[in-house]
């Protein structure tokens, strides 16, 4: 997933960590060179081997899922 609103960042990590599945959170210190102003979206990635899992929860939950 990638947007740029914190607090679904925030809410779409509380459920992975939840479910118990592994993500990463990237582009996580691009504010420091956009000024913190937050036009560089955030991305979460989960393993392959975890997508299908990650994505039914996210969907379920009304987030929308890339890939």
């Amino acid at each position: 997933m990638r947007t740029n609103d914190p607090t679904l960042i925030a809410f779409a990590t509380a459920l992975l960590r939840g479910e118990d599945i592994d993500f990463f959170e990237m582009d996580v210190h691009m504010s420091v060179l956009e000024g913190s102003i937050g036009i560089l979206p955030r991305r979460i990635m989960v393993r392959d081997r975890d997508h299908f899992r990650a994505a039914a929860v996210l969907r379920d939950n009304d987030i929308a899922v890339a890939g």
